[in-house]
C-alpha cells in the first residue's frame, strides 16, 4: 500500500506564509500527478493546485500568484508554498497522488493524506 503524510500546517496571521509538505511512501513504482485540495468549514473539498510528473502545474484562480506547488521526485514529496495568506484560506489541506504500485503498475490509483489544518487569523 501507499501512505501520504502531510506536515506544515498551523496558525498564521493574514499576510503570512506557510509551507506544506506531503511525503509518499510504500509500494511505489511511479507517481504521476500530485495535488493539494482543501476543505473549509461548510464547504466542499476543492482543488488548490496540481502538478504532473513532468512538473506542469495548475492552480485555482483564488490562489494564483500567492501559492506555488512543487515536487521532489527523488523524495516522492510534494510541497505547497503559501504566501500572502488570507482568512478565507482557512481549511484542512489534503494532498493526493496518482500512484502506480509494483503490484499494480498498469493502473494508477489515487491516494489521500490525512489532512493538515491551516488557520489564518485576521
Amino acid at each position: 500500500q501507499v501512505q501520504l503524510v502531510e506536515s506544515g500546517g498551523g496558525l498564521v496571521q493574514a499576510g503570512g506564509s506557510l509551507r506544506l509538505s506531503c511525503a509518499a511512501s510504500g509500494n511505489i513504482f511511479v507517481i504521476n500527478a500530485m495535488g493539494w485540495y482543501r476543505q473549509g468549514p461548510g464547504n466542499q473539498r476543492e482543488l488548490v493546485a496540481a502538478i504532473t510528473d513532468g512538473k506542469g502545474t495548475d492552480y485555482a484562480d483564488s490562489v494564483k500568484g500567492r501559492f506555488t506547488i512543487s515536487r521532489d521526485n527523488a523524495k516522492n514529496t510534494v510541497y505547497l508554498q503559501m504566501n500572502s495568506l488570507k482568512p478565507e484560506d482557512t481549511a484542512v489541506y489534503y494532498c493526493n497522488a496518482d500512484v502506480r504500485t509494483y503490484i499494480n503498475y498498469r493502473t494508477p490509483k489515487t491516494y489521500w493524506g490525512q489532512g493538515t489544518q491551516v488557520t489564518v487569523s485576521s
